[in-house]
């Protein structure tokens, strides 16, 4: 997923006025690239904002929130009755009369292949409702005292069993995830996990009397939850057992547990945690210690007062951010401001929910790795006052999202928006506004904006009452130029099985690239209805549904109607900007590799074979070898579609492992691996391919581990499981700064590119002032354009993206600053292996956001390119100079209309 928040306008500051305005934002070790920030309720406010560092892209989104002060704001145990989503446990937490949920977060680490219960201590209301495990000592968590403070503190179990005769025994255990090896454990209704561990001897007290004896042991068993009221004692052996085995019905025996802090009083909330970030200040080193490796992490830290709470999560295991260790962890947290601060659970439990004004439900803010909320044992949770309900404004944004080509729309097109009621608190407060709008475009009673003429408009949503119009809320939007062409957001669309459904979008163009969606109510669509059933999604896009289990088609999408000047116009005005797509039902196997040149294929343990229908490939996991590998000559592409790989293995039955490593299209190494072969023979495997890699991708390996003892494997025939989409069509669009050569000797001045080692200037070459011939000359001005070479050799994330950029923001300052540069231009060599996607776009948009603040122009020049292109995107220029031959390009900065003119030449 390629993931660039919206670049606000303090980003474009950060390029124009270089290092001294950006000092929150750039740090030695990194940039910051983009935020974005809103109001969640009185005393809390969500920052999200992207970083490049030199090794990595970085995600972060933080909870900003005042404790203690007039909003009222409150942290809060959240969850702790069996595993669930933090979306789940924060719609059914009890906020108490008066209040509501705002912002929740996943909490502690728990025990995953087990009880599914949090291992650190909890307390809720006050109570405490588990203990640490193992034991009772004192553990890490975060508390939050009566009066909302908070602090990191270290909380251990303070409990005793009296049993008859008075006889005192200290409790090891207290809803503990793991019982104690030895001692008495106590498990209650507060029992956080699903089902109680495996105790051994146990017994139930209820009103100080033991209410069922021990049974017989017969090894142990799991427990249901204790009703409320009663206490279930278990011991899993040794003298405690002994004890529990002779209590009787009616025995009295008292139970006694509390919360032990190591200072200060017992917190009213507490939520576990593991490593500690800042201590006094002071950022921890965790070098060489466990779980200091670079993963998605959920941090919480206070400021020296415990008034400023800051709630923070970082992406990770995700090409767009690749997460941060915890000693980098805690570094960021001390640099925003954390005086104490502790790690909670990390990795595919990260999760954070906030709110949004008005709304009754929480939004996920954070992209957990696994693609989807993974449940948790427990979290944090704030609350806040419920609100009058009285409106006090509205929220207005577009249907599907606040996403920049929602809030543009073409003349006499459409866009849907919506409008929602909020409090003096940012609460919900329902009622139906009334529409207006300003500027190019106008309003209807329902809500849609009606595009009249290119310029800026603004949509108001106002309450009415007798008195006139109370407050309101805006949304600003622009009116593109007249749209020249639209393309679909995915070419081709596969569909498993019939009832399967998929989704896509419409994004339409103007003259300058500038993009937005086009919504359904502006498209006509041509399909085959009896095989497919395509409609509106409710989210300016469409949802194609499979009516049959196999099928092929082709869908047909034109704006209904266009004016003269290509603006879409009234129904009956002309066809507009037409586009297809390519649809596919059911699934087909497709070849990858027949293994017929297994001769060439390289990798230790591997050899040719005979295969299951010709040749084949070995992997020998013999002696001290662990794994054995063998790559093919190229890498192997695989449909873009599939859904899965399907491959023969004959087996051994060794418990050995086959496995298909990939690329995916990001470059991202993706592994797909095989179930343990324990049979003899061929087998065709279905190796399912993961939702949640970025396709196409292609082969690079198949490779295996070793089983229980040494094996060989035998691989043939690797195929993939694709629906029969047909190929996608492919308009050409010709940009109209590719000209004569004529058109371009008209300009004032020229240049040429040309493949070759190195950069040089000169005059009476062929017309030109000089030649380029690489990206590896120092940055220069040359007649009213500032080209700024960069170099493409070093990787995105090996610290070239970060090199670059600042290179960028500093050449952005330079020409905005300088009354005789009238445009930039990027120079760089072609290295789609080397510079990635996001940095890309990343430029794009800086370069975009100079255009339309300075109102000079920009260009990327791309050399050594496999083909010659030329075309723009949001205003900004590209041409593509070919490996071979040579473009001439003709220039004027300052000229009213396309500053550059473009001839390939042999």
């Amino acid at each position: 997923m390629l993931s660039l928040r919206p670049l606000l306008p303090v980003l474009l500051a950060l390029a124009l006025v270089g290092p001294a305005g950006a000092a929150a934002a750039a740090q030695a070790d990194g940039i910051e690239t983009a935020r974005t920030g809103r109001q969640i309720a009185p005393g809390i406010r969500l920052e999200s904002y992207d970083r490049l560092e030199a090794d990595r892209w970085l995600r972060i989104d933080e909870l900003l929130v005042d404790l203690g002060g007039r909003g009222g704001v409150r942290a809060e145990y959240l969850g702790g009755r069996g595993r669930a989503t933090v979306a789940e446990a924060a719609a059914r937490h009890p906020a108490g009369p008066g209040r509501r949920v705002v912002a929740a977060v996943n909490g502690d680490f728990f025990d995953i292949r087990g009880t599914g219960a949090p291992l650190g201590p909890g307390l809720g209301g006050g109570r405490l409702l588990h203990s640490a495990t193992p034991g009772p000592g004192a553990a890490p968590a975060v508390g939050f005292g009566a009066d909302g403070i908070g602090r990191v503190l270290r909380i251990a179990l303070e409990g005793s069993v009296t049993l008859p005769g008075g006889a005192v025994r200290p409790l090891a255990g207290y809803n503990a995830a793991r019982p104690p090896a030895a001692g008495l454990a106590a498990y209650t209704a507060d029992w956080p996990g699903t089902e109680l561990p495996a105790v051994g001897t146990a017994v139930a007290v209820r009103d100080g009397r033991v209410t069922a004896a021990a049974p017989p042991v017969r090894g142990p068993a799991r427990r249901a939850r204790p009703a409320p009221g009663t206490t279930v004692l278990a011991a899993a052996g040794g003298a405690a057992a002994a004890e529990l085995a002779a209590l009787r019905p009616g025995d009295a025996v008292a139970v006694a547990a509390r919360a032990h802090p190591d200072a200060g009083p017992v917190p009213v909330a507490a939520v576990g945690g593991r490593e500690a970030l800042v201590v006094a200040g002071v950022p921890q080193d965790h070098d060489g210690k466990p779980n200091n490796t670079a993963a998605p992490r959920t941090a919480v830290g206070f400021s020296r007062d415990g008034r400023r709470l800051r709630i923070l999560t970082v992406d990770g295991r995700q090409r767009d951010s690749g997460g941060l260790t915890l000693t980098a962890l805690g570094r960021l947290m001390h640099r925003l401001g954390a005086y104490e601060a502790l790690n909670l659970d990390g990795g595919g439990s990260s999760t954070l929910l906030a709110g949004l004004s008005g709304a009754t439900a929480l939004a996920l803010e954070n992209s957990p790795s696994d693609g989807e909320l993974r449940p948790v044992s427990n979290g944090l949770v704030l609350t806040v006052p419920a609100g009058s309900g009285r409106t006090a404004g509205y929220r207005v944004e577009p249907v599907g999202g606040t996403t920049q080509d929602l809030t543009r729309v073409f003349p006499r097109l459409t866009r849907t928006l919506t409008a929602t009621g909020y409090d003096a608190l940012l609460g919900p407060a329902p009622g139906a506004p009334v529409w207006s709008a300003d500027g190019a475009g106008t309003v209807d009673s329902a809500g849609v904006f009606h595009a009249v003429r290119p310029g800026r408009a603004t949509a108001h949503a106002r309450r009415t009452t007798a008195h006139g119009a109370l407050p309101h809320g805006e949304l600003p939007l622009e009116v593109l130029g007249p749209l020249t062409r639209i393309r679909p957001t995915q070419a081709r669309i596969g569909l498993a099985e019939q009832g399967e459904s998929a989704g896509f979008r419409l994004t339409g163009y103007d003259a300058q690239g500038a993009a937005a969606v086009v919504e359904p109510r502006d498209v006509a669509l041509e399909f085959d209805r009896s095989r497919w059933r395509v409609t509106d999604d409710g989210h300016a896009g469409f949802t194609v549904t499979a009516l049959v289990p196999q099928a092929t088609g082709r869908l047909r999408a034109t704006v209904r109607a266009v004016g003269a000047a290509g603006a879409a116009g009234a129904p009956g005005s002309g066809s507009g900007p037409t586009t297809e797509l390519a649809l596919g039902a059911g699934l087909v196997t497709l070849p990858v590799t027949d293994l017929a040149d297994v001769a060439d294929w390289t990798g230790p343990g591997a050899s040719a074979a005979e295969g299951h229908s010709g040749a084949g490939l070995a992997l020998e996991l013999t002696g001290a070898a662990a794994q054995a590998s063998a790559a093919p000559p190229r890498p192997l592409p695989v449909p873009e579609l599939a859904r899965s790989l399907t491959l023969w293995v004959g087996g051994d039955g060794s418990g050995a492992r086959p496995a298909v490593e990939l690329a995916a299209a990001d470059g991202a190494a993706v592994t797909v691996r095989g179930p343990a072969v324990d049979w003899t023979g061929w087998r065709e495997l279905t190796l399912p391919l993961p939702a949640t890699a970025e396709p196409p991708f292609s082969v690079t390996r198949l490779s295996a581990v070793r089983g229980t003892r040494p094996g060989r494997l035998a691989l043939d025939t690797l195929g993939a499981r694709t629906p029969p989409a047909g190929p996608a069509a492919a308009p050409v669009v010709r940009d109209p700064i590719v000209a004569t050569e004529a058109g371009v000797r008209a300009r004032p001045w020229r240049f040429a590119v040309e493949p070759a080692g190195g950069s040089r200037a000169g005059t009476g070459d062929a017309g030109a002032d000089f030649v380029l011939t690489g990206a590896d000359r120092a940055q220069f001005v040359h007649r009213g354009v500032r080209f700024l070479p960069l170099d493409t050799t070093r990787r995105t994330l090996g610290g070239g993206g970060l090199d670059r950029m600042r290179a960028l923001r500093e050449a952005l300052a330079a020409a905005a600053r300088d009354p005789a540069t009238g445009a930039l231009a990027v120079v760089r060599a072609d290295a789609p292996d080397t510079v990635d996607r996001k940095e890309t776009a990343l430029t794009a948009h800086l370069l975009a956001e100079f255009r339309r603040t300075t109102g000079k122009r920009a260009a990327v020049l791309t050399l050594g390119a496999p083909a010659f292109a030329a075309g723009r995107s949001e205003g900004v220029l590209s041409v593509a100079s070919p490996r071979t031959g040579r473009t001439l390009v003709g220039v004027d900065a300052f000229a009213q209309g396309d500053w550059l003119a473009v001839r390939q030449t042999r």
